[in-house]
């Protein structure tokens, strides 16, 4: 049977019982109930961080293997325990043969979950291919995504990235691709991914024309992405309502502080890695300090700079040790003094991430 997933739910969550990475869920023991407001999201509620699923089935940057399912399984069961209800993915998750993976293993958690059901929210992108060149086509793949989930409706439907640099008529088809599956209710609502601050304006009163709203805007913002760009799509977003989603919130690992110059992850990032690192100090220093002060990880404080931004940040996870140190980045908040520290030190840092090619004005 179909499920339909979309909207909300309580929180449960003791957040001092999160601050250290040493914490075990396992001796958990339920605390009073601890509220925690739930954000807007066009007509959805949802929980003030979500969990992305790139790696959930991407054997090239993140080493994926169908032996880690199980462990995958626990990581959103556990999300769900602890009110996270928001899951970003894309119909282009997974490498090679696993194409759609990520969709396909969220479907499977979703079905086998145990508790209720009717508070996830899906996000899931969908790829500008070439070959999609008019809004059928990307009604079709709406309808896909679906398919590999088998759930009726999509919480939010999102184009993954623009076409205007390069081919402007696909990109009009799309937009009538997304008007279109918000008609047919295949998704609750809709938003795009990677869009620049001209465009983003450009689809939102195109949208708004169609009678669609445009309910996030996706893009890559952390400490290491805050150029012009993203400050002016956060404003752009405030104004007109749009939730604006970071993701890469950890810039690929970068902020975590387990990676130095001379101890650089396996596989394509070690590249990257090599070339922003060694101008990083000034930034992982206080992101050091505060998280010691605080008695957090460096992720923990990296992560909730975005919460304290406005923004919901989708963290990676693909062990439960993660996600039990993304979970504390919930329940608290960084002072003012120190959120002007670390804006301090990004700005005083000579390095900043690499933007995605797809990135449009």
């Amino acid at each position: 049977m179909a499920l339909s997933v979309c909207s909300v739910g309580p929180w449960n969550l003791n957040p001092k019982a999160l601050s250290t990475p040493s914490f075990s869920f396992k001796s958990l023991k339920f605390p009073p109930f601890w509220p925690t407001q739930k954000v807007k999201m066009g007509p959805l509620s949802v929980s003030p961080m979500g969990f992305g699923t790139w790696a959930w089935g991407n054997q090239f940057l993140w080493g994926y293997q169908e032996s880690m399912d199980d462990e995958l399984q626990q990581i959103f069961n556990m999300a769900l325990d602890y009110d996270i209800n928001l899951f970003d993915t894309a119909d282009s998750y997974g490498t090679g043969r696993l194409n759609g993976q990520s969709e396909k293993l969220l479907g499977r958690f979703i079905r086998e979950f145990q508790g209720s059901k009717r508070d996830i929210v899906i996000a899931t992108k969908f790829a500008a291919y070439p070959w999609r060149l008019t809004p059928g086509q990307f009604v079709n793949a709406c309808r896909a995504s679906l398919d590999r989930m088998q759930i009726e409706q999509i919480g939010i439907g999102q184009l993954h990235w623009s076409t205007a640099n390069y081919a402007p008529l696909q990109e009009l088809a799309l937009w009538d691709g997304l008007v279109a599956m918000y008609e047919k209710g295949l998704v609750k609502g809709v938003g795009v991914s990677n869009y620049g601050p001209k465009q983003l304006l450009k689809i939102h009163d195109y949208l708004k024309d169609r009678g669609v709203p445009l309910c996030s805007a996706q893009v890559q913002f952390s400490l290491l992405s805050t150029g012009k760009d993203q400050l002016e799509i956060k404003s752009i977003c405030d104004s007109l309502g749009i939730r604006m989603i970071a993701y890469s919130p950890l810039g690929l690992g970068m902020l975590t502080g387990k990676y130095s110059p001379s101890k650089l992850p396996n596989g394509p990032r070690a590249l990257l890695f090599k070339q922003i690192l060694p101008g990083l100090d000034p930034l992982l220093s206080s992101l050091r300090d505060i998280a010691n002060e605080r008695r957090k990880t460096m992720s923990q404080v990296a992560i909730n700079w975005c919460i304290c931004k406005g923004t919901v940040p989708i963290p990676g996870v693909k062990s439960i040790k993660q996600a039990e140190e993304n979970l504390g980045a919930l329940g608290w908040r960084l002072s003012s003094d120190e959120l002007l520290r670390l804006d301090y030190a990004a700005n005083e840092s000579p390095r900043r991430m690499i933007q995605n090619i797809f990135q449009t004005r």
